[in-house]
């Protein structure tokens, strides 16, 4: 499933995330890719132990746990930590596919199993040109290149890439879930039945035998599928 979240980010959020990004000593994006995507990546990053990067991350997770589409599509258990990456003219990252698992840092040694890949974009659409963030599935390619402050979230499984940035900068955060719920049409499922229970909440009580019979079988659902 691929779905567009608008509005992630408030004005003041994406506002402050920007000022810090201005201001941030990059690295090599290659420094966070496996053997095999290093070959195809060319970007900056924000590294890991840059005085802001757990302050923007932070403010990232908040965002997301206050979020009721993304917890509602994703389902998430454990998220890895947002991550930051810049594209300047002539960089771009070619098709590739994410790990399956990826570790969390500080963490101990704790572990995500990779379900849904997000991108949630930093730069307004008019400020760079090229950028594209390219998802290669059985419906072909699509090409997302959302307002600053939305996300786009994917199944990981899927190959992608970022088209090479002709003009100006593309700033984004990434990262990676693992959800409660493995297979991802599942996951639709869930997210098509929670969608129907708030439309009829809006239309009935909550106490309606209607409104109350989906939200148990919604919960009952949810007790076969989870993966904990």
């Amino acid at each position: 499933m691929m779905l567009h979240i608008p509005e992630v980010l408030t004005p003041e959020e994406l506002a402050h995330c920007r000022s810090v990004l201005e201001k941030a000593d990059w690295q090599d994006g290659k420094a966070t890719a496996g053997q095999q995507s290093a070959k195809a990546k060319y970007n900056l990053q924000l590294p890991l132990n840059h005085p802001q990067h757990r302050e923007l991350a932070e403010l990232i997770l908040r965002a997301l746990g206050r979020n009721r589409i993304f917890n509602s599509a994703v389902v998430p258990f454990r998220v890895v930590p947002p991550l930051f990456n810049r594209y300047d003219p002539g960089m771009g990252f070619g098709a590739h596919v994410d790990n399956a698992v990826r570790p969390i840092p500080d963490s101990g040694g704790m572990r995500v199993r990779t379900d849904v890949s997000a991108t949630l974009f930093l730069s307004h659409p008019e400020e760079y040109d090229g950028g594209e963030l390219c998802i290669y599935d059985e419906a072909g390619m699509q090409e997302i290149k959302l307002p600053a402050g939305d996300m786009i979230v994917y199944d990981t499984t899927v190959l992608h890439s970022v088209a090479p940035v002709t003009r100006g900068s593309r700033w984004a955060s990434f990262f990676w879930t693992q959800s409660m719920v493995r297979d991802e049409s599942r996951r639709r499922v869930l997210y098509d039945l929670d969608r129907a229970i708030m439309d009829l909440r809006t239309r009935l009580s909550d106490h309606d035998p209607a409104v109350l019979q989906l939200v148990n079988c919604y919960h009952n659902l949810m007790r076969q599928w989870c993966d904990l």
